[in-house]
């Protein structure tokens, strides 16, 4: 692996990794819903000037358009919709260890994709993973309200549809088309088909009040995850291969839960610790057995 591949893959994961945290600070002024669509549109108006700018083209062929779509269809509508919602019902240090899992799904849909089969030991660490994940439940965040069954639920989910989207990316960067028009052509075709629903969905008043705190993390999810993370982690898994950059986004939950403690002082409890691990040799298991 080049030095370029291992400093854009790192960088990608860093910035995903501050994910939860930013999407936490979002909705404590501004719903849920609208983080969700702010976070598309405002990447959008920011990709689709750049893709004129740089003169980069839509996809040509109807394959490489399927892949655009799916991937745009799942990065920057189901994930960043169903996440934000799980975040709003549960802890960042929850939603980022359940984000832990992306690897091995990722993994997993480029082989099923392939028509491959995972062998037995990946359903082992899968098997473990779920089991740490399921031990969250009875973190004490939990139990306080900080956390929830429904918000858990549905930051797992959306790892799938993100999962989908990383595959199909990466499928597009390695059939010819750059890295940067699958983030900019998504975001922002899907930016367009979001437009209208703008004044029908969207509290315009609420955000203008929103203030300065919750608007920082709605533009870091705009701008950092869904335009500059995206080109990054795109460029790195098509180039480098997506078994092996994969394995980066072991790192991610590291840095999510050190910036949830250090900006959100949210606590790291004895039972968090113990299915974090669970979690995370689940994870290496799965991924190794692949």
């Amino acid at each position: 692996m080049n030095g370029l591949v291992f400093a854009a893959a790192l960088s990608a994961v860093i910035i995903f990794g501050g994910s939860a945290i930013a999407t936490k600070i979002a909705v404590s002024a501004i719903s849920a819903i609208d983080v969700s669509i702010m976070r598309t549109l405002i990447g959008g108006l920011v990709a689709l000037p750049l893709a004129y700018a740089l003169h980069i083209p839509l996809p040509a062929k109807t394959t490489q358009i399927y892949l655009l779509l799916v991937s745009g269809f799942c990065g920057f509508i189901a994930f960043p919709l169903l996440f934000t919602l799980g975040v709003n019902l549960t802890t960042a240090n929850h939603a980022t260890m359940i984000l832990a899992i992306l690897p091995v799904l990722t993994g997993a849909i480029a082989q099923f994709w392939d028509c491959q089969r995972p062998c037995a030991g990946w359903w082992l660490g899968c098997a473990l993973a779920f089991a740490g994940e399921t031990l969250l439940l009875y973190d004490p965040a939990a139990v306080d309200g900080l956390a929830s069954v429904e918000g858990d639920m549905l930051v797992w989910i959306s790892t799938l549809f993100a999962s989908l989207g990383y595959v199909s990316g990466a499928r597009l960067q390695r059939s010819g088309y750059s890295a940067r028009g699958t983030t900019f052509w998504g975001v922002g075709l899907f930016a367009l088909l979001l437009l209208p629903t703008l004044p029908l969905v969207v509290n315009l008043d609420a955000l203008a009040d929103a203030g300065l705190y919750a608007w920082s993390g709605l533009m870091y999810q705009a701008v950092g995850v869904t335009v500059v993370a995206y080109i990054l982690w795109y460029w790195a898994l098509g180039t480098g291969g997506i078994a092996r950059v994969g394995l980066f986004q072991f790192l991610q939950p590291v840095c999510g839960i050190v910036l949830a403690w250090m900006i959100l002082a949210e606590n790291i409890s004895l039972i968090f610790l113990l299915a974090s691990s669970i979690i995370m040799v689940g994870v290496l298991i799965a991924f190794r057995a692949r």
